[in-house]
Parts: C-alpha cells; structure tokens; sequence
C-alpha cells in the first residue's frame, strides 16, 4: 500500500524520530499503537466514543467473537446463519470481481472498509492482494485487533469513512463491507472513497440493506431501535447513520457521482428468496434485500 497522506488535509506525512507520522501543516502525529495505525482525529475521537461502546456492548451481547483463535480464521465459513449469508456473498464478490482480476496478473490494492475483525481481509490478503482494513473499533474479540489471529498479512488502519489516510488515485478496490450504511452521509463518503480509486478501480457495496420503498427501511429501522432499547436500555443511533439503501436513492448517488452501478445479486437459498412474495402475502413489511453493488464511472 502507498505511504499514509494526513486524513485532515491530504498532505504527505513526515517520519518522526519515534516512529510516528507527521503532519507538515498542523503537526498532528499519528502511530502504530499494538499493530494498528491510528488516523482517526482527535477532534472526532469524542464524536464516536458513544458509538464504538455501544457497538462493543451489543456485540458481546450478541455472542461475536470467540476465544479460540481458530474461529476468526474459518470466517465467513460458519454455521451461523447470519454466516451463510455472507458467505455466499464473499463467494460471489469473489468469482465476479476477484477472479477475472486476478487472471491478468496484476497486484491488486484493496480498502476494506467496515472490516471488522477482519476475516474478508484475511481472505484477499491470502489470496496474494494488497489489503488495508478499515474500521473504528480495534478490540480483540470483534474489532481490529483480531488481526493478530490470522495467518495472511494485512494493514490495519483505525479511521473513519470521510477522512481516509490514503493518497488519491492510491488503490484499486473499495469495498464496503457491510458497512455503507453506517455512514451519515452516502455522498460524502462515497466522494471520499472515490478520491483514493484508481481509473480503472471499482467501488463495491456488499451486504447492505436496499429497500424498493424507503418507508419499509424506515420501518425496520424504528424496530431495531425499539429492540435495542428494550433489550440494552439504548437504541443505538448515535451516528444518525443512513442506516439502508433504496434504490432511488442509489440512482441519485450515480447521478451526482457520475457512477453507474451493477447488481449481482448471489442465491442465499429458496426460503430467502422467496421472502418478498411472504411477506406481500401476510401484509408484512417488505424485507431487506442484499446485492453485491458495483460503482464504476467517468469519475473513476
């Protein structure tokens, strides 16, 4: 991966005597803290403070991680549900855009953005790619830290989605891994994602919410928040994230982008396909659909 920029202001870093990262504009320094570069900026450490504590919280809750160390090294090849799912998403991701890719020889470099512990980066990296994982939370269990459990080499980078320490034109790959919907703002972080891609790079949405009818996303999302605050005392939105895609809204992103985009959609299983037609049967809120979007354009 090419040499950090500074995630304020864009500008080259400079090397200091202890092994920091030098702004030359404002002086702010940042570090490799137990394996992890640290870009997040200490003006916006408070913003997310709130989030990442309540994220950890229901994590934990919710059984994430392990504490054998194998378990992060068999992902997304678990028996969990919510593990096929995105298996079968990796596997198509994979054949469709890995693949063909890698036929021509040449070096991929991949931001994965939302990584997680980081199995996805595992993954590619394993595969012989260039991988930086990307994500706010860098706890040993579901978080950054688990990068220690693998095998394959990545770069683990704490920062956020609008302020990426990364030079423009720097990679080849962005991939969003469950995680667009975090955002608070689609256009920015895209535009920012953007910024860093290559001419003939990709910008790839995987596993995110999409919805024909934006009131059935903001449906599911009064019910999430409801769950959560029964369940935790806190509903968890902190960030006033988007929280799902439509795909209006996907077409309004393409036009002030500049993107097209392409949908793969991977086959989970019958009864998963068939939940649309269920739920316009028994009157329910229609059901979250998952893509695997791709983003390319004159911009890119």
């Amino acid at each position: 991966m090419t040499p950090f920029v500074c995630p304020r202001c864009k500008s080259e870093l400079e090397q200091t005597a202890n092994a920091g990262l030098r702004c030359p504009h404002d002086g702010s320094i940042f570090h490799k803290v137990d394996g992890i570069w640290r870009f997040l900026l200490p003006e916006r450490e408070e913003t997310y403070a709130r989030f990442i504590r309540d994220y950890e919280t229901i994590r934990r809750s919710e059984g994430r991680g392990s504490a054998d160390e194998s378990y992060y090294r068999t992902l997304p090849f678990h028996a969990a549900s919510d593990w096929k799912i995105r298996a079968a998403s990796f596997n198509a991701f994979v054949k469709h855009l890995i693949i063909p890719i890698e036929k021509t020889g040449k070096p991929v470099r991949i931001l994965d953005m939302g990584a997680g512990n980081g199995w996805l980066s595992n993954r590619l990296a394993a595969r012989g790619h260039d991988v930086a994982a990307i994500d706010l939370t860098i706890n040993d269990f579901d978080g950054l830290g688990c990068f220690r459990f693998y095998e394959s080499t990545f770069m683990p980078v704490q920062a956020e989605f609008d302020h990426l320490p990364f030079p423009d034109r720097s990679v080849d790959i962005i991939l969003f891994n469950a995680s667009l919907h975090y955002s608070v703002d689609y256009e920015q972080t895209l535009r920012e994602s953007l910024r860093t891609l290559g001419v003939e790079g990709k910008l790839v949405v995987l596993d995110s919410p999409v919805y024909r009818d934006a009131g059935s996303g903001s449906s599911m999302v009064r019910e999430r928040e409801e769950q959560f605050t029964k369940r935790y005392g806190f509903p968890s939105n902190q960030l006033h994230s988007e929280n799902y895609l439509t795909h209006s809204r996907l077409q309004e992103l393409a036009g002030k982008l500049s993107l097209e985009w392409k949908f793969i959609t991977p086959f989970y299983s019958i009864k998963w396909k068939l939940r649309p037609l269920f739920a316009r049967l028994f009157h329910q809120r229609e059901p979250a659909r998952f893509h695997i979007i791709v983003g390319k354009g004159s911009t890119l």
